[in-house]
């Protein structure tokens, strides 16, 4: 079990990091594709192996409940 365990996080770290560099090309300017949905799907997915990517993902999640909380009333 040990070693499917080390290659599920193996996985989970390579698609959570191809997920951040695939949504930092989409939210350049003048390329479209929902980038920012992509690089926070990575930080969710490196969030269990990464305290930085813990703090951004809480960071970008608190930032989204201001705001759509802001629009809502």
């Amino acid at each position: 079990m040990p070693i499917i365990r080390h290659s599920v996080r193996v996985g989970r770290v390579v698609f959570g990091c191809l997920l951040l560099v695939g949504g930092a090309v989409l939210a350049l300017p003048g390329v479209p594709g929902p980038g920012i949905v992509l690089v926070v799907g990575g930080l969710a997915l490196l969030s269990d192996e990464f305290p930085w990517a813990r703090r951004w993902h809480e960071r970008i999640r608190d930032g989204m409940h201001r705001i759509t909380r802001r629009q809502n009333g």
